[in-house]
């Protein structure tokens, strides 16, 4: 075997239907529990407790206690990443299955992707910040502007605050539905955040669709799209 990453062995625990079941249903950035990990899956408690198990030394899974519960959660943003590339390779390639989605309107305008917005709204929020020079694009790598600080400060984000955390402040995460970038990063869920503090759309209850009122959608657009 050539040297380098173990590019099979991350595939094959992706690759169990009931494993990707699991981990799509951890992409809105919450916690589950096995045995609901195991209705999303469609298998047993211990079946479901199985794959787990090789999710967790895979690395792709996180496990925190809570009281007599404990709570499966993705291990990081680099594994939503590579699932929503996964899921951008699947819906051009192959027969498409009806679980999935994003196949209704509300998903495809916009979603949660972990800890960040997805979806049409997102696409073109990422387009007009490098339009504007708010954000720069080197091929994968995305900065900040000279533009930028005081466009983020204004609207209540602080860009050095952003620059402490361990994770990329800017990181370009290819939507699956739209099959272009989105913003990810410490930038794109402190916009998330915003979003929902604001309370200009609202995370629907049965799916990662986001959600946006009339007037949540106008204040969104002129923030972030003007």
């Amino acid at each position: 075997m050539k040297n380098g990453p173990d590019i099979a062995r991350i595939a094959s625990l992706v690759g169990d239907p009931a494993r990707a079941n699991m981990l799509t249903a951890l992409m809105g950035g919450g916690a589950l529990t096995a045995s609901e990990l195991a209705l999303e899956a469609g298998v047993t408690v211990q079946t479901a407790s199985s794959h787990l198990s090789k999710l967790m030394e895979g690395g792709l899974l996180s496990l925190a206690a809570q009281g007599r519960h404990r709570y499966y959660g993705l291990a990081s943003t680099q594994v939503a990443g590579m699932l929503e590339s996964i899921m951008g390779v699947a819906a051009t390639s192959g027969p498409q299955r009806v679980r999935p989605g994003p196949r209704d309107a509300t998903m495809r305008e916009a979603r949660i992707c972990y800890d960040h917005l997805a979806g049409d709204h997102a696409v073109a929020m990422l387009d007009g910040f490098l339009a504007r020079k708010i954000l720069l694009r080197d091929g994968d790598k995305i900065t900040i502007g000279k533009a930028g600080t005081g466009y983020f400060q204004a609207v209540g984000i602080e860009p050095e605050t952003l620059k402490k955390s361990r994770r990329q402040v800017c990181r370009a995460c290819l939507d699956w539905s739209v099959r272009r970038s989105h913003l990810a990063g410490t930038l794109g869920a402190a916009i998330f955040d915003k979003i929902l503090t604001e309370k200009w759309a609202r995370r629907d209850a049965e799916s990662r669709a986001v959600v946006f009122s009339p007037a949540g959608k106008k204040e969104f657009e002129k923030a972030f799209l003007s």
